[in-house]
């Protein structure tokens, strides 16, 4: 969940390792550091707490110019944030190493090291690394062969960067369950757990696989895979406009991708859909033979892209008859599964590094499942180079934290999958089919309706400005909806909110409903409706205050204490996608109002790649 870039160049890299630093803020923002090999040959290090804006004032008050760097910016797993605990960290002046993951044993390894003499300065795993490489390099002097012997020893996820004032000519790189990727200059070469960091620099990148090690110097490029053998990996042209990572006209990096959905979800469509019906070739070769024999779905996947795997278990056994599980990753990877004949296991995540999904999927490799899917927005990720067939959302780069056109785009990814699901089987009547297809086709210019009631929707956030405590409510596959709603409003405006299903309403939070508690309800126009009045009725009858966004054929209008918020009509099946977007919007301009960080809230990080 932190962010690595290094460099080796003729020109100074202090400006581009703090430029991909600031790319990579999304991954994490605890505290940043740099150690650069200066023009003395000397190993220099700045850190900070907190942002990388901190770090850039230091290095423009005390320059650290040099050929050589690495960087790194921190979300904390081991010790608080601090300047002792900030990355790079050094063993004596004259080796840094910078570190994304957990390295497990560092308590057995901290132990020993410090029988050999070692003198820790903070609480990291992390150290543990930089000292054992040290104490490794007295018996193994080149740089990689002492860090393959180091990485064998090492228990745990690791991506990480090493430079040695002693070998100031080259940066060594490993990757074990945490992403690196190589970007690839004239004359220069670079590092980071993300291209974005890099696309300043360069548009050619080459990816890491598990237990590869780099050897990465201004002129060449050297890989050894984990079984020590060299090897070449694909050089991939990166193609998304660096403009994709800037705010542009947009106040904060969410709501420029909550705007951006009508367009990415269009994207995410191209291609996939014939004139009535879903390609299903777009899912890979072997797609149509396997969709075939599917007769079970398990979904695993975590936080946001859990609900989205809840709204399709609605629609998976609507529409093509197939029983559903969906689990979260954290749970599913440390029970006993019953896994039944014929089972395709879908995994879905945004970076497709997500730690625990990503070790949900290798587990289930060894479990009988007929295959493996991925639904995932990066196509160099780990979770797609490790599954049998894939679906990209295509959403382009999600800055803010609290994802937003990620999981409208894999909620679409998730619907063609269930229509090419019912296809393949049989189970999907072809007339149905043809009209989801057209739905679909129209559902960019319903999500572009849907942004019109923007002034609207920041209207009705001034009634949570002072509030604490808020419920969110839906029906059906409105359900999971309302759970997303209440994650976004809970991770940026930090109210405590939670969702249920509103038939549950009277089995115990009726109790807290009262005028300080705000009721959020999403009532598309569909066979659940009448339900879900009454539901609303018992709302009100004790006092609660009501936001409801209502389809504009619900019949649902303004009154004492209820605000209804009207919703273009949409095909019922779409709903969930349509209703999830004035949700995002109520939750941004609630934290706008509140002061917080929209893009960064406290305690969390985009990418979660450690359990």
């Amino acid at each position: 969940m932190c962010g690595i870039v290094g460099a080796i160049a003729e020109r100074n890299v202090s400006a581009i390792l703090i430029e991909g630093l600031k790319r990579l803020e999304y991954r994490g923002y605890d505290s940043a550091g740099v150690a650069i090999c200066n023009l003395a040959g000397e190993l220099r290090r700045s850190r900070r707490i907190g942002k990388v804006a901190a770090l850039e004032q230091a290095l423009g008050e005390e320059p650290l110019p040099g050929h050589l760097g690495i960087a790194h910016t921190r979300w904390a797993t081991h010790g608080v944030p601090s300047e002792a605990n900030a990355h790079p960290h050094f063993s004596g002046e004259s080796l840094a190493v910078v570190h994304n993951g957990i390295i497990e044993n560092h308590d057995e390894l901290r132990q020993r090291l410090e029988r050999l003499g070692y003198v820790f300065t903070s609480q990291t795993d992390t150290e543990t690394i930089v000292h054992l490489l040290h104490h490794t390099l007295k018996r193994l002097p080149d740089l990689a062969d002492a860090l393959k012997a180091v990485v064998g020893e090492l228990h745990g996820a690791y991506g990480l960067a090493v430079i040695s004032r002693a070998q100031p000519d080259r940066i060594l790189a490993a990757r074990s369950g945490s992403p690196l990727v190589v970007g690839l200059g004239l004359g220069e070469n670079f590092i980071a757990s993300d291209p974005l960091a890099l696309r300043q620099v360069t548009d050619r990148f080459i990816y890491l696989e598990e237990g590869d090690i780099a050897d990465i110097r201004r002129d060449s490029l050297q890989i050894w895979n984990a079984a020590g053998t060299t090897v070449q990996r694909e050089t991939v042209q990166f193609h998304e406009s660096a403009e994709a990572a800037e705010k542009g006209e947009y106040r904060h990096y969410m709501l420029k991708e909550i705007f951006e959905q009508p367009r990415v979800v269009q994207r995410t469509l191209e291609g996939r859909l014939g004139a009535t019906q879903v390609l299903v070739a777009a899912f890979g070769p072997q797609a149509v033979e396997l969709f075939a024999r599917v007769r079970q779905v398990q979904i695993v996947a975590c936080g946001t892209s859990y609900h989205a795997g809840m709204v399709a278990r609605y629609w998976l056994e609507e529409l093509t008859g197939i029983p559903c599980q969906v689990e979260v990753a954290s749970e599913f990877r440390y029970r006993t599964v019953a896994v039944h004949p014929d089972s395709l296991f879908v995994t879905i995540s945004q970076s497709g590094e997500t730690a625990d999904t990503l070790a949900a999927l290798r587990d289930a490799r060894s479990s009988g499942y007929l295959a493996s899917l991925a639904i995932c927005n990066v196509g160099t990720s780990s979770l797609v180079r490790e599954s049998d067939l894939v679906l990209l959302t295509n959403a382009g780069p999600e800055i803010g934290v609290a994802s937003t056109k990620a999981f409208t785009t894999q909620l679409v990814a998730l619907l063609l999958l269930t229509l090419a699901l019912g296809r393949a089987r049989g189970t999907l009547d072809p007339a149905r089919e043809a009209e989801l297809v057209a739905a679909l086709r129209a559902l960019p210019g319903d999500l572009q309706a849907v942004l019109g009631m923007d002034k609207a929707v920041e209207q009705i956030s001034a009634l949570f400005a002072e509030k604490h405590h808020t419920l969110f409510l839906g029906r059906g596959a409105q359900y999971p909806v309302a759970m997303e709603g209440a994650l976004k409003l809970k991770e940026i405006s930090y109210i405590h909110a939670e969702a249920y299903p509103a038939g549950e309403l009277k089995h115990g939070p009726l109790a807290l409903v009262d005028s300080d508690m705000p009721v959020v309800t999403v009532a598309p126009n569909n066979a659940l409706l009448e339900k879900l009045k009454s539901n609303l009725q018992e709302v009100r009858a004790r006092g609660g205050q009501l936001v409801v966004f209502a389809d504009r054929e619900a019949g649902l209008e303004n009154g004492e204490g209820v605000h209804v918020v009207q919703v273009p009509h949409i095909h019922p099946l779409l709903a969930p996608i349509l209703y999830t977007v004035p949700l995002q919007l109520l939750s941004y301009h609630v934290a706008v109002l509140k002061g917080t960080d929209v893009d960064q809230p406290r305690n969390l990080a985009k990418s979660v790649t450690v359990e």
